[in-house]
Protein backbone atom coordinates (compact mmCIF):
# COMPACT_ATOMS: atom_id res chain seq x y z
CA UNK A 1 0.00 0.00 0.00
CA UNK A 2 1.38 3.38 -1.00
CA UNK A 3 1.52 6.54 1.08
CA UNK A 4 -1.13 7.99 -1.24
CA UNK A 5 -3.43 5.08 -0.44
CA UNK A 6 -2.87 5.59 3.29
CA UNK A 7 -3.82 9.26 2.95
CA UNK A 8 -6.92 8.26 1.00
CA UNK A 9 -8.01 5.70 3.57
CA UNK A 10 -7.31 8.05 6.49
CA UNK A 11 -9.30 10.86 4.87
CA UNK A 12 -12.13 8.48 3.96
CA UNK A 13 -12.28 7.07 7.49
CA UNK A 14 -12.35 10.44 9.22
CA UNK A 15 -14.87 12.12 6.93
CA UNK A 16 -17.15 9.08 6.96
CA UNK A 17 -17.02 8.64 10.73
CA UNK A 18 -17.92 12.31 11.18
CA UNK A 19 -21.46 11.52 9.97
CA UNK A 20 -22.13 8.71 12.45
CA UNK A 21 -22.97 10.90 15.48
CA UNK A 22 -25.36 13.08 13.44
CA UNK A 23 -27.09 10.07 11.91
CA UNK A 24 -27.48 8.34 15.30
CA UNK A 25 -28.76 11.52 16.97
CA UNK A 26 -31.19 12.28 14.14
CA UNK A 27 -32.64 8.76 14.08
CA UNK A 28 -32.80 8.54 17.87
CA UNK A 29 -34.46 11.92 18.50
CA UNK A 30 -36.18 12.43 15.14
CA UNK A 31 -35.36 16.12 15.61
CA UNK A 32 -34.71 17.41 12.12
CA UNK A 33 -35.47 21.07 12.79
CA UNK A 34 -31.86 22.13 12.31
CA UNK A 35 -31.31 20.16 9.11
CA UNK A 36 -31.67 21.89 5.75
CA UNK A 37 -33.63 19.79 3.27
CA UNK A 38 -31.99 21.55 0.31
CA UNK A 39 -28.47 21.10 1.65
CA UNK A 40 -28.91 17.43 2.55
CA UNK A 41 -30.61 16.69 -0.78
CA UNK A 42 -27.69 18.22 -2.70
CA UNK A 43 -25.15 16.59 -0.42
CA UNK A 44 -26.70 13.13 -0.79
CA UNK A 45 -26.79 13.43 -4.59
CA UNK A 46 -23.18 14.66 -4.55
CA UNK A 47 -22.06 11.69 -2.47
CA UNK A 48 -23.87 9.33 -4.85
CA UNK A 49 -21.97 10.92 -7.74
CA UNK A 50 -18.66 10.54 -5.85
CA UNK A 51 -19.52 6.88 -5.38
CA UNK A 52 -20.13 6.48 -9.12
CA UNK A 53 -16.84 8.27 -9.80
CA UNK A 54 -15.00 5.93 -7.46
CA UNK A 55 -16.60 2.92 -9.12
CA UNK A 56 -15.62 4.20 -12.56
CA UNK A 57 -12.01 4.59 -11.42
CA UNK A 58 -11.96 1.42 -9.33
CA UNK A 59 -10.58 3.41 -6.38
CA UNK A 60 -11.51 1.58 -3.18
CA UNK A 61 -10.94 4.47 -0.75
CA UNK A 62 -13.44 6.57 -2.72
CA UNK A 63 -15.89 3.68 -3.14
CA UNK A 64 -15.95 2.52 0.48
CA UNK A 65 -16.06 5.98 2.02
CA UNK A 66 -18.82 7.23 -0.24
CA UNK A 67 -20.91 4.05 0.01
CA UNK A 68 -20.95 4.38 3.81
CA UNK A 69 -21.42 8.16 3.73
CA UNK A 70 -24.27 7.75 1.23
CA UNK A 71 -26.03 5.32 3.57
CA UNK A 72 -25.64 7.72 6.51
CA UNK A 73 -26.64 10.85 4.55
CA UNK A 74 -29.62 9.05 3.00
CA UNK A 75 -30.73 7.99 6.47
CA UNK A 76 -30.62 11.60 7.68
CA UNK A 77 -32.39 12.81 4.54
CA UNK A 78 -35.08 10.13 4.87
CA UNK A 79 -35.59 11.10 8.51
CA UNK A 80 -35.93 14.76 7.49
CA UNK A 81 -38.51 13.85 4.84
CA UNK A 82 -40.39 11.51 7.18
CA UNK A 83 -40.44 13.58 10.38
CA UNK A 84 -39.86 17.14 9.17
CA UNK A 85 -42.63 19.73 9.13
CA UNK A 86 -45.35 19.05 6.64
CA UNK A 87 -46.63 21.85 4.40
CA UNK A 88 -49.78 23.27 5.88
CA UNK A 89 -52.97 23.22 3.85
CA UNK A 90 -55.85 25.57 4.57
CA UNK A 91 -58.76 23.95 6.33
CA UNK A 92 -62.21 24.10 4.82
CA UNK A 93 -63.80 27.42 5.63
CA UNK A 94 -60.49 29.20 6.32
CA UNK A 95 -60.04 32.57 4.69
CA UNK A 96 -57.46 32.60 1.87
Amino acid sequence: MTLQDLFGYAAATLTTLSFVPQAVLTVRTRDVSGISLGMYSCFTIGVALWLLYGLALGEWPIIVANAITLALAATILWTKLRYGPKPSTPMRGDAP
